[in-house]
């Protein structure tokens, strides 16, 4: 494993300089999604700095990878971070536009490390989430987790009233245990009242089961995209590394932070029609010609 340092960055710039006869000021990328708000891009350096651009061995590199690559360094796969910003403003631009037309992101991300940072940007955004085990048929067999979702809920609401006080002690202990068991499994979805209008998975290799039922039901699918996996199952494909915290704390915060300003937009486009247009009465001539 090699760490980053000062000539990845700098042979980064120099190829954009060979190719284009320009170099990149602050090493951003131009704004492509014109009239969408976003939040401000990270820099390369940043990118960087969080470890997105550190791939896998080239043994387990897959082909369509190849164009997001950069180099080969001691056998690993260095990401190309320039695609990465790129692909990060699409998909940045797409997530707005979701909350700005009252969407559903559902956030997908099972594997440790990516656990909290998925719980957390799906709580700061109002959003369903999956951190524990995806059920098989959450998207193909919605009717079903619909059920449970209610179950889950009517057991929630009699815990709450107390009404499980007037049973035994050991079904109230059987009927706790159900609850536990549908939050662990639910929890995270209990919003949910119909199918994603996206989802957003961390890892698509971990969580294929989601992919696949995601592109089954033609829903679209934002994705970090490491250099072992296929981004064409995916509709927003992000490269960069999947399994470094740090790397999927960044996307996940601009993730939550897209999502916040497209409600934010939503919600003042929403106060600005509900605002009753102001009426001026038209001027009184009084018989004396004074006007009020």
């Amino acid at each position: 494993m090699f760490v980053f340092n000062s000539h990845i960055l700098q042979a980064l710039l120099t190829r954009q300089f060979r190719r284009t006869g320009r170099r990149i000021e602050g090493s951003e990328v131009p704004r492509t999604n014109k009239g969408v708000t976003m939040p401000q891009l990270p820099t390369l350096v940043q990118l960087l700095e969080s470890g997105l651009h550190f791939g896998h061995r080239r043994s387990r590199r897959h082909p369509k990878m190849e164009p997001f690559l950069f180099s080969t360094k001691n056998d690993l796969s260095v990401i190309d971070v320039r695609k990465t910003l790129s692909a990060l403003e699409a998909a940045l631009a797409a997530i707005v536009r979701i909350a700005e037309q009252g969407g559903t992101l559902l956030c997908v991300g099972t594997k440790k490390q990516a656990q909290a940072a998925v719980k957390k940007c799906a709580e700061e955004t109002g959003q369903p989430y999956v951190v524990n085990r995806w059920l098989g048929g959450t998207l193909t067999n919605f009717s079903v987790i619909s059920k449970m979702i209610k179950k889950y809920h009517s057991l929630k609401g009699r815990q709450a009233s107390g009404e499980l006080q007037k049973y035994t002690k050991k079904e109230q202990l059987e009927q706790t245990r159900e609850i536990d068991e549908l939050d662990t499994l639910i929890g995270g979805i209990q919003r949910l009242t119909a199918l994603p209008d996206a989802l957003f998975v961390v890892d698509i290799n971990h969580d294929s089961t989601a992919v696949k039922e995601a592109r089954k039901k033609h829903i679209p699918i934002i994705a970090l995209c490491d250099a072992n996996v296929n981004p064409e199952l995916v509709t927003f494909p992000i490269p960069g590394n999947d399994d470094a915290r740090k790397s999927i704390d960044l996307i996940l915060r601009l993730v939550s932070e897209s999502y916040q300003e497209g409600a934010a937009k939503r919600a003042a486009h929403k106060l600005e029609k509900s605002e009753p247009a102001q009426v001026v009465a038209a001027p009184t001539v009084l018989a004396s010609g004074v006007t009020l």
